[in-house]
């Protein structure tokens, strides 16, 4: 465990931060995890693939009612009733049981979930953070998901608005900033491709 390198990616919606890792992951040959990790902690839950994916790296399940799982059924309840968990904190401590567990089984790629603050006792983690300029972000994800100028910049603002509040009531910590991130890289300027290769000489300095 005390050689595993492992390189953890917060990233603005359509900056192209899933890309960057994993093209990393292929030129390192070491494992790429992002949404996977979703079903990975349904499993272990024993909720459905679509309803993790509803409170995945959001905190609405904090202000809302939240879900519980009972009987194999939903169970629609305000947070705190019969002690129970809403299924929004459920999903967060069960994906960062399954991080460390991946984390300590050997060097791997994690892309969002808080995973810098998630490891950051146990590992000396390379932790970057992905931006863009909202331009390319925009035809990014027009591009991606088939919409319009309009509709990817408000997926865009809805995204981004949900990562940095999920960030920063996990961690304290300030999502996106110099402070949270070791390094913070604009694709706009750096493209993918010259992004990836820093990330890749930094691994292999530290092998």
């Amino acid at each position: 465990m005390a050689n595993n390198t492992i390189i953890v990616i917060g990233r603005q919606f359509g900056s192209g931060g899933h890309e960057v890792g994993k093209r990393l992951a292929d030129r390192l040959d070491i494992p790429f995890y992002d949404r996977n990790l979703i079903q990975m902690a349904a499993e272990e839950l024993g909720v459905s693939h679509e309803k993790a994916e509803e409170v995945d790296e959001t905190i609405l399940g904090k202000f809302l009612s939240a879900y519980v799982v009972g009987s194999g059924d939903y169970t629609m309840h305000t947070e705190g009733e019969h002690g129970e968990k809403p299924l929004s904190d459920k999903l967060f401590m069960a994906q960062s049981d399954i991080i460390r567990r991946l984390a300590r089984r050997g060097s791997c790629i994690i892309v969002g979930r808080c995973a810098d603050y998630i490891l950051e006792n146990e590992f000396q983690c390379i932790n970057a953070f992905i931006y863009a300029e909202i331009e390319d972000r925009i035809r990014r994800i027009m591009r991606i998901y088939n919409l319009t100028e309009e509709e990817a910049w408000t997926k865009i603002k809805e995204v981004d608005n949900a990562r940095k509040l999920y960030y920063e009531a996990h961690t304290g910590s300030t999502w996106g900033s110099i402070e949270s991130h070791q390094m913070l890289f604009n694709v706009s300027l750096l493209n993918i491709s010259d992004v990836v290769d820093i990330l890749a000489a930094m691994y292999r300095a530290r092998r």
